[in-house]
């Protein structure tokens, strides 16, 4: 995204901390933050192994004998190359001028890869998943029609997920801080790049590397702002956070990522306790706030061309189905409660329900539809079609049919009004 700044918080462990982060220049009021969530990943990762304590207690009429997670096959990544690294000294000799300002490239505590992406991951099929509530948040994936659930409660520990979905590289990202889930092709530039966590923030968001030209990518900029590539800009794919039951439903025989990362993690537990408040400061947050919302209020965000259109969460979760105009476009946003927020109580399973969200364009074959909630359900008007948040009719003439969604981001107000100033908000 345009005008992008980058900043990144990390899940710390103890083992893995190389020391206080260099916070002295900042706010008093922002210092606890780091000392608080470094004590919990620290704890939480005292649990280790790969079906550590924190997790979800098996559902009735799951496996519970431990199946053999799959390796799928992956697209090589081209060489590491010798050239300037930007994530050593994004001012380097030989290196572009960065597009944001250096020195708000934060450090957020540990080293990078001190946070490790998931760089061989191993999957499931949902009959084999027992460490799942039916609540919990997964990332919907799908590319060239293959589909892969992608649980939080094991992004929340690694942030990246490098993988191959349908044939494309793509990396798949969450951060804890902005609450923001983006998923990218990896080639750019003539190159298959791998990505790893950089350790630095820029307007607490997650800062991405890759790892062969060391170049820098704040996650919510989506291009690259330092480093040989500066200025590059990947390309998306959609990501919907959904409850692992609504995806289950409907994708019972893809592929979900399994907690055989190679890193001991306490999964199924929230190293951010007590994050997801409206009203609290972000981590390592050195921005301005934009005084329209609470800094981490819940939006839901759209943007194309020069248009950028940011919706309240419960604006939308109340009334179940939202019309709004994006670039003189109709764009109808589907919400559904019951989703736990990852970011909550200490068991992500039993964070407070916050709700699901979908963005599609309101038409099959040239045919202009109008949705409306009925009750529980989410139905078109014009054929009584109900609708799922993942824009699929479950039941009625429809069926079998799919809308076309939109590229949307679920994440907190703070950190999208910092990367998108000029954002229309509805309230």
């Amino acid at each position: 995204m345009r005008d992008g700044r980058t900043t990144r918080r990390p899940p710390i462990t103890a083992q893995e901390s190389r020391g206080n982060s260099p916070v002295s220049a900042l706010k008093a009021k922002r210092r606890l933050w780091p000392l608080v969530v470094a004590l919990g990943l620290a704890a939480a990762a005292c649990g280790g192994g790969s079906e550590p304590r924190g997790g979800a207690t098996p559902a009735a009429g799951a496996v519970t004998s431990r199946p053999t997670p799959v390796e799928l096959p992956q697209a090589p990544t081209s060489p590491r190359e010798s050239v300037p690294a930007a994530l050593e000294d994004p001012d380097a000799s030989g290196l572009p001028a960065p597009l944001v300002d250096a020195d708000r490239l934060i450090s957020g505590g540990p080293p990078p890869d001190g946070i490790p992406a998931v760089d061989r991951p191993k999957f499931l099929r949902p009959s084999q998943v027992g460490f799942l509530e039916p609540a919990e948040p997964v990332l919907a994936v799908e590319v060239a029609g293959e589909a892969r659930a992608y649980p939080v409660q094991i992004l929340i520990w690694h942030e990246i997920v490098n993988d191959t979905v349908g044939g494309v590289p793509i990396a798949v990202t969450y951060c804890p801080l902005c609450n923001s889930a983006l998923a990218f092709d990896r080639r750019a530039a003539g190159r298959v790049l791998d990505f790893g966590t950089s350790g630095l923030l820029y307007n607490s968001d997650l800062v991405m590397y890759d790892r062969q030209t060391r170049s820098l990518w704040p996650q919510i900029e989506g291009r690259a702002v330092a480093g040989v590539l500066t200025g590059t800009e990947l390309s998306t794919y959609l990501v919907s956070t959904v409850t692992w039951r609504e995806w289950r439903s409907t994708h019972p025989d893809d592929w979900v990522l399994s907690r055989d990362t190679g890193h001991p993690r306490d999964y199924g537990r929230n190293p951010y306790v007590g994050y997801d408040q409206a009203n609290s400061d972000p981590f390592l947050f050195d921005g301005v706030a934009d005084p329209r919302l609470p800094p981490k209020t819940r939006v839901i965000t759209l943007r194309a061309g020069d248009d950028a259109v940011a919706v309240t969460l419960d604006r939308v979760a109340a009334d179940r189905v939202l019309e709004v105009s994006l670039d003189d476009r109709p764009i109808v946003l589907f919400a559904q409660p019951g989703l736990a927020s990852a970011l909550d109580g200490r068991d992500i399973a039993a964070g407070k329900r916050v709700a699901a969200t979908g963005a599609f364009e309101p038409a099959l074959d040239g045919r202009r539809l109008t949705f409306r909630a009925d009750g529980d359900r989410i139905i078109d008007v014009q054929t009584g079609s109900q609708w799922s948040v993942l824009g699929e009719p479950t039941e009625g003439p429809l069926r079998g049919r799919r809308l076309k969604a939109v590229q949307h981001v679920d994440t907190f107000w703070f950190a999208w009004a910092a990367f998108q100033p000029d954002t229309r908000l509805i309230q």
